[in-house]
């Protein structure tokens, strides 16, 4: 059986993330706060990040910038949205 975590993203226990996503301290409060699948919404907030104001990874003013709006949609207000993005409608009846 998976080991759950309270995940921050999702407000509920959910499974947790195998191994810490990102290095050093960060990383390892990821891996006790976020679960998988709060993990798998934040990659797709920052491709569409990537996408919308064309970043480069290898930047490191880019890099910066997306660890900056990680911190902030797993652990803050939820970081910046591209323009013109609506959040999807809760279909959970």
């Amino acid at each position: 059986m998976s080991e759950m975590v309270h995940c921050v993203v999702l407000d509920r226990q959910a499974e947790a993330l195998e191994t810490a996503p990102w290095p050093g301290e960060l990383g390892q409060r990821i891996l006790r706060e976020v679960s998988r699948e709060g993990w798998q919404q934040w990659l797709a907030r920052q491709t569409m990040l990537i996408n919308e104001h064309r970043l480069s990874p290898i930047n490191p003013e880019h890099r910066t910038y997306l660890e900056q709006q990680m911190e902030a949609y797993l652990f803050g207000e939820g970081g910046d949205a591209p323009q013109g993005w609506v959040a999807p409608e809760n279909t959970d009846n």
